[in-house]
């Protein structure tokens, strides 16, 4: 059967099984053509279809399927670099494979969760990710899936220890990431792959021989560039440049291999192979003191690690082309070098308190949901046991007391004759409201768009065969008419619809949130929104930031304001949001305030959607938050 036939009966199968409403089979459905929608690389059903067996997971209590639509859930996340987001899913996951005590998917999970981190350059955090992986994995059967997911933990564990600098201990993974390959039966680019990231070691510890060695022996296999062509330049460029890294003199040599490499990795569209030979290129031409090609070649790194965002190359760039230029333009990459370098320092020290926030807020939500879980068990086993009792009272009562009953049915009737007749009075009045709409509508056709009508056909009937400019302004002036007479017709067709019901999406959302909280915090308010904003156009990260800054300056005003009255508003401005928040509290001095946590995150938040963000204060006298938010609809 082919992959497009499987496709069909996967599609129908799961849209039969929603059409019956059995939950069960279609989250099974949806699973196997979520994983034909991966094989095709259509990742927006894929999140889609994952989306839903998620809620109908948490509907049945499925822990399996609960565990595997967060892993899809995170995958996708992954895909697309929102690392934050994949980071949640894949803590989720994991809770709920450890439930299962699946001890080869926990460590899938654990391996996910350390290639972000590492990313996110939480090297510690990381490390300590992958040897949890690593020792699940050695409880299990020594397969040749096992092996490889191994190997894997393994490499990475030393490419995490050659960041850190740790060399011994990175060869010391390494070796041991080659004795798994040999215990594998297809481990041959395994095998490869890890004597490559050893020979990146000796370069970095300086043993060049042993580095060179192990580059030569890896250039005579024919094999592992069938396997993978890219290989082939990249252990090319390699060797080359730990040649002249060495001190070797054979420049002509050294120069032609690099071209090669970078002609190579140009024609097999490979962006990483091709930014390593670039950047060695500009290094090489730089110690050769030429400077025009050092230039040419930085230049081009400069440009191609911005397009496929490897930072370290960036930085590697901007300094070469600090050092090749003069005066304002070597000065303009070395601020730039300092700019990314100071970003990355601090989202380096950032990144393992944010990661650990993530896993504490994962776990304290699904700390909830099961307290909800049981909170609910005990109130289905009340509510029964309430019921049980009421029955019980009733059987008794009734046994004792049968003319009470028979009154009480008798009052009943009554009290049921009395519903129905207000029912019919009810109805009635609907009736007459409707007779009376259609009557006022069929006045207006009649007395006023029939009448306008008939008198302007007879008026151009009269001017049918009349020739000159007065005719034709007349003509005109009536076909004017014509068109206020459509717009009186859209008014009542418009008038016709008026339960039809528009514009629900973020803006509920945001009402609610405000509704709710000034209701919890005893507040007054007044909530605005323009109808003339697309909110579907802006990015769910923008939203949600918006949605956080409305929570956050609420409960600021709460902890802080002692206000009685808040006002939100939301108008367009040319091609801006305008947020405005304002309260009738105490104040402050916001110049003695920037310190605060609150106002820290309501700017953080701004900042991520290249917002401003003004706050006005004074004190006794209120405070006024005013946000400005991109917005291009098209």
């Amino acid at each position: 059967m082919s992959f497009e036939e499987r496709f069909k009966l996967a599609k129908k199968a799961s849209d039969l099984s929603a059409d019956l409403n059995i939950d069960t089979t279609t989250v099974l459905n949806n699973r196997n053509l979520s994983f034909l929608y991966l094989m095709l690389g259509d990742f927006e059903p894929y999140r889609e279809i994952n989306w839903k067996n998620l809620k109908l997971a948490t509907k049945l209590n499925d822990t399996l399927s609960l565990a595997m639509s967060n892993d899809n859930l995170a995958y996708y996340y992954y895909h697309y670099k929102q690392n934050d987001s994949a980071y949640y899913y894949y803590n989720r996951a994991l809770n709920w494979y450890e439930a299962l005590n699946s001890l080869k998917n926990q460590a899938s999970i654990l391996g996910n969760i350390a290639s972000i981190q590492r990313i996110e350059k939480d090297y510690v955090g990381s490390e300590e990710n992958i040897i949890g992986a690593l020792k699940l994995l050695q409880k299990l059967p020594a397969t040749e899936s096992n092996l490889d997911n191994q190997w894997i933990m393994y490499n990475r564990l030393g490419i995490i220890s050659l960041d850190l600098k740790q060399y011994e201990k990175s060869l010391e993974y390494h070796n041991k990431a080659l004795e798994v390959s040999y215990k594998m039966n297809d481990g041959y680019y395994n095998e490869k792959t890890s004597i490559h990231n050893k020979a990146s070691v000796y370069r970095k510890t300086g043993d060049f021989d042993d580095a060179i060695a192990l580059y030569q022996s890896l250039l005579i296999e024919e094999r592992l560039f069938e396997i993978d062509p890219p290989f082939y330049p990249l252990i090319l460029d390699n060797l080359a440049f730990t040649k002249f890294e060495a001190g070797h003199k054979d420049y002509d040599y050294i120069e032609q291999t690099l071209k090669k490499a970078y002609r190579l990795s140009d024609s097999l569209e490979d962006p990483i192979a091709k930014l390593g030979v670039t950047i060695d290129l500009a290094k090489f031409f730089k110690g050769l003191r030429k400077a025009d090609s050092a230039v040419h070649y930085a230049k081009k790194s400069y440009k191609l690690s911005k397009s496929v965002s490897d930072n370290d190359i960036l930085l590697e760039s901007m300094l070469l082309l600090a050092e090749l230029n003069e005066g304002d333009e070597a000065k303009k990459y070395f601020n730039e070098h300092i700019k990314l370098s100071d970003s990355l320092l601090f989202k380096e020290r950032s990144a393992r308190n944010k990661f650990a926030r993530i896993a504490f807020e994962t776990d304290e939500i699904e700390r909830e949901n099961e307290r909800i879980t049981r909170e609910r068990l005990w109130l289905l086993m009340l509510s029964v046991g309430l019921l049980l009792t009421l029955v019980l009272l009733y059987i008794i009562i009734s046994q004792r007391s049968r003319n009470k009953e028979l009154k009480f049915k008798q009052d009943q009737q009554q009290a049921n004759e009395e519903i129905y007749n207000l029912m019919l009075s009810q109805q009635d009045k609907v009736d007459e409201a409707r007779t009376n709409e259609k009557r006022r509508i069929s006045q207006e056709l009649h007395d006023g768009i029939l009448g306008r009508l008939f008198g302007t056909r007879l008026s151009l009937d009269s001017f049918n065969f009349s020739e000159g400019p007065e005719a034709i302004k007349t003509r005109s002036n009536y076909i004017s008419e014509l068109k206020i007479i459509e717009e009186d017709i859209r008014k009542i067709s418009h008038d016709l619809n008026t339960d039809f019901v528009s514009g629900s999406g973020f803006m509920d959302i945001i009402e609610e949130l405000v509704q709710k909280q000034t209701q919890a915090y005893q507040l007054k308010y007044t909530f605005d929104s323009d109808d003339g904003i697309v909110w579907e156009s802006l990015t769910n990260k923008t939203k949600i930031n918006v949605y956080r800054i409305v929570q956050e300056a609420l409960q600021n005003i709460y902890k802080h304001a002692e206000a009685q009255f808040v006002s939100i508003s939301f108008k367009l401005k040319k091609d801006v949001i305008c947020l405005s928040i304002e309260d009738d509290g105490k104040g402050f001095d916001p110049n003695r305030s920037k310190k605060g946590i609150g106002l820290k995150n309501i700017n953080s938040r701004v900042k991520e959607f290249d917002g401003n963000v003004n706050f006005e204060s004074q004190i006794n006298n209120g405070t006024k938050i005013s946000i400005e938010i991109p917005y291009q609809p098209n």
